[in-house]
């Protein structure tokens, strides 16, 4: 095989690996590290050895992405105030995706559920990623992850509860999600404080993720009136100079609101019964990096 040839083989499974990477770490630049050591391996193998280089590749890139996970739990790294992933576009163009596609999206990428994956052991968590994003058969996973079958099994069954006990209740429906959406920026915007508590659920939860680089909550708000009031005071502060940009991020519709030309914040909303049940704003300058150049 060429160098050439393997570049190509590689290239061909980079989305793949991207998706495993990111849906273990939750960091994009996390996973663009691991996934390039991933590339490194398999520059050095003996190609002329794999049989089948997608599964060598998944191998490769999940054992990388759990040692990842032992060694920041390992260094008992603390975060400041409410953590949430890197925002992850999942534009899909003018190509519609189909109920299916997105309840898959839903279980394994949405900010909801990789915040209960992140209390997940790092086995956990890949045999969770490999079964429920991927549909690896338990079979395949014990092989990928040298592990028997019914430890694979048993750990897919302790982490599908877990996600299942601690992950919020949510409608994936797009054009309901950015209809509250807008709704609800244009509350916030023109300060109405009313009409902006009629679009939030009696126990809506704000999350807001700064890692104590820009201004957020330092803790989860909970109930219409503290969330409401919140977003309201922020809005009394001044949206002038901002703009605002609709995109897909985690499966789902999301508001990105640049200051200055900058990525300044990033707004998505869980929906339930037509209320909104969660409210996540992400503005750690290091997280909305990747998306500079939407």
């Amino acid at each position: 095989m060429t160098t050439d040839a393997g570049t190509d083989v590689f290239e061909e499974h980079r989305p793949v690996l991207l998706g495993v990477a990111y849906r273990m770490l939750g960091r994009v630049a996390d996973a663009e590290d691991v996934v390039q050591e991933a590339w490194l391996r398999w520059s050095r193998a003996d190609r002329s050895e794999v049989r089948e280089p997608r599964a060598y590749l998944v191998r490769v890139t999940t054992r990388l992405a759990i040692d990842r996970l032992r060694q920041v739990k390992a260094r008992g790294e603390t975060y400041v105030g409410p953590w949430l992933p890197e925002p992850y576009v999942t534009d899909f163009g003018d190509r519609v995706p189909d109920t299916a596609e997105r309840a898959v999206l839903a279980d394994s990428v949405s900010l909801a559920v990789l915040i209960v994956l992140e209390s997940l052991s790092p086995l956990e968590r890949a045999v969770f990623v490999l079964r429920e994003a991927f549909g690896y058969p338990y079979a395949e996973i014990a092989a990928l992850l040298d592990r028997g079958e019914a430890a694979v099994r048993q750990l897919a069954g302790r982490a599908r509860r877990h996600v299942d006990e601690r992950r919020p209740r949510y409608e994936v429906d797009p054009v309901q999600r950015r209809d509250l959406t807008e709704r609800f920026l244009a509350a916030a915007a023109g300060g109405d404080l009313e009409q902006l508590m009629s679009l939030l659920a009696p126990d809506v939860r704000l999350i807001g993720d700064s890692g104590g680089k820009a201004k957020a909550p330092l803790r989860i708000l909970e109930s219409a009136d503290h969330v409401g009031r919140f977003l309201s005071g922020v809005a009394q502060k001044g949206l002038a100079d901002a703009t605002f940009h609709f995109l897909e991020v985690n499966g789902g519709p999301a508001l990105l609101i640049r200051t200055a030309g900058a990525p300044d914040s990033v707004f998505q909303v869980d929906v339930l019964d037509g209320r909104i049940q969660a409210v996540y704003v992400i503005r750690n300058p290091d997280k909305l990096k990747v998306l500079a150049d939407v």
